[in-house]
């Protein structure tokens, strides 16, 4: 049986924690962000859980974790 792949782009912005919790970081927040005032910025960073229904398909995208 041929392994799994993760998806690329899962790997590039998502965490699974110990206890399986799905993080992510806010959305926008990659590039172009000069249209963007400062307090949405510095609202959005860090990173947040993803909720519950979400993060169920993300770990299917990701056979092996993180």
């Amino acid at each position: 049986m041929p392994k799994l792949k993760t998806k690329s782009g899962v790997k590039k912005r998502f965490k699974i924690t110990a206890t399986g919790k799905v993080l992510h970081g806010a959305v926008g927040k990659r590039h172009r962000l000069i249209s963007h005032n400062s307090k949405y910025i510095r609202q959005n960073r860090g990173t947040d859980v993803l909720a519950k229904g979400d993060a169920i398909r993300v770990k299917l995208w990701t056979p092996y974790g993180l």
